[in-house]
């Protein structure tokens, strides 16, 4: 009988995640003691998001993403290049100059956010080649990132290399390794699980937002009207990054890459932003594009998700009429 409640939990909440993503973003903004008090479990949440999504594929599918590096390029091409570009130009468009033009810059030229795995599972995408793209694109962020924003806006960030390296290990590494060597060891046992991973996922995602937008309440609602803006300059970047990432079907017409690539590209791993400009000295309002988008890129992507299982439903429909 508990499990039974516990899998129509876990289903609910996947089959509703757009419509939750949106109520617990409001209650975030409008009760942020919650969210503050989730606020220190960030990285073991993410951690353990990055285990469960690592349980759906095994060794085998990750040799076979590590046998052709150019998608790997092309990632790295598309996350730093062509998004830097669009931080720099919405910067100015929606600031002119200043720390927030600045912030929106940094934020272009950020790595690929840490959950967006979990959106490509949902989307029906290739999750071991989105876990490499995430790992990759993580890993090399200490030596791209302060290369880009200097050349970008001149301004020298200081690398948090130690805590970056830490994050990395212990909320990517450690927890993909362990999961995808589960999965090898024991296929038959974590295979008959495979519906729940994408819930499971789901309600770790929930926490995730609610411990974001908890302790960025105040400053939110202390904009005012203009956090309409900064939100505005946040969706623009952010549906960029679905454009780029759609590039890559000039490259592959596997549906399943391309899935890989959009959310790769379109999702920003937002708390570097905040551990850089603290490192470097800097005014900590650079860090506040990067805080309005980490909400906006949780509302949108699993939106995205949706909009891309219906749209491969679709020929299944049009087959079964004909």
């Amino acid at each position: 009988m508990l499990i039974t409640t516990i899998n129509r939990l876990i289903y609910f909440v996947e089959s509703h995640l757009v419509w939750l993503v949106i109520v617990i973003a409001g209650l975030g903004l409008l009760f942020p003691d919650a969210g503050k008090y989730l606020e220190p479990s960030i990285g073991p949440l993410l951690a353990l998001l990055m285990f469960i999504i690592s349980l759906t594929f095994d060794a085998h599918d990750v040799r076979i993403v590590l046998r052709k590096p150019s998608r790997q390029f092309l990632a790295l091409g598309l996350v730093y290049g062509p998004m830097s570009i669009a931080g720099l130009l919405t910067g100015r468009l929606f600031f002119g100059s200043g720390p927030l033009a600045a912030g929106q810059t940094l934020l272009g030229t950020l790595p690929t956010d840490v959950s967006s795995p979990l959106l490509v599972l949902m989307a029906r995408g290739n999750v071991a080649l989105a876990a490499v793209f995430n790992a990759v694109n993580t890993a090399l962020s200490p030596f791209i990132v302060p290369f880009l924003f200097l050349w970008l806006t001149g301004i020298q960030l200081e690398v948090p290399l130690g805590s970056i390296i830490l994050e990395l290990v212990l909320i990517v590494l450690v927890p993909t390794v362990l999961g995808v060597g589960l999965r090898t060891k024991f296929p038959a046992f974590f295979s008959r699980h495979d519906s729940a991973y994408a819930g499971l996922g789901s309600i770790l995602y929930l926490l995730i937002l609610l411990a974001v937008v908890g302790p960025n309440a105040e400053t939110i609602i202390g904009y005012g009207w203009y956090a309409f803006v900064i939100a505005g300059a946040a969706l623009c970047l952010n549906l960029i990054g679905y454009l780029v990432g759609m590039t890559s079907r000039l490259l592959t017409t596997d549906r399943e890459e391309v899935i890989a690539y959009l959310f790769t590209v379109s999702k920003k791993e937002f708390s570097i932003a905040a551990a850089f400009v603290a490192a470097s000295g800097l005014p900590s309002e650079i860090a506040i594009p990067a805080a309005f988008f980490a909400v906006i890129q949780m509302i949108t992507s699993p939106i995205a998700a949706k909009i891309l299982v219906r749209a491969s439903k679709a020929p299944e429909k049009q087959l079964k009429n004909i």
